[in-house]
């Protein structure tokens, strides 16, 4: 009898931590949150780059050029269903692009979300990169320790004689 009962509360407990498990919905969030709300309140011409800090914070990413340009990220995925073991669905996918001038004033803003990512058109050619092992510098240096292993030219001399 205590080994049936044992089983059945085992059963039970077992029940409720999987039912419990799949029924919470985990949601990881990486970002700044609620960044569609938060660009509406930036106004072009007028907000400048304190006041960008002070509303958002610091940008996840920045680049300087000619202006600065600072771009922050929002991103939310949730682990889907037990049925598809555990896989993660993309539920926001937002991108601030602000251009700073050099008097800290907001030039341009561009927001896009999911919809809008699936929209942009990339480039299909791929860059070429030349990683040539025996550049410019790459002699110099070698050369360079060359002399400095071998200041008189010995070895080099005594390496070329094979008798």
């Amino acid at each position: 009898m205590k080994l049936g009962f044992m089983k059945n509360i085992l059963f039970i407990t077992l029940t409720l931590f999987l039912f419990n498990c799949s029924l919470n919905k985990v949601v990881h969030h990486h970002g700044i949150h609620n960044l569609d709300k938060k660009q509406s309140k930036l106004k072009i011409n007028y907000t400048n780059k304190n006041d960008i800090f002070n509303l958002i914070g610091p940008p996840s990413t920045k680049s300087s050029f000619d202006n600065d340009v600072l771009i922050y990220l929002e991103r939310k995925t949730s682990s889907s269903k037990l049925s598809k073991l555990g896989k993660r669905k993309l539920l926001v996918n937002n991108v601030l692009v602000l251009e700073i001038d050099t008097k800290g004033m907001l030039v341009s803003k561009e927001f896009f979300n999911k919809e809008d990512m699936k929209k942009i058109q990339f480039d299909e050619e791929i860059t070429q990169t030349n990683y040539s092992k025996k550049s410019f510098v790459y002699n110099f240096l070698y050369s360079l320790r060359q002399k400095i292993d071998d200041p008189l030219g010995k070895k080099r001399i005594k390496n070329s004689n094979p008798f």
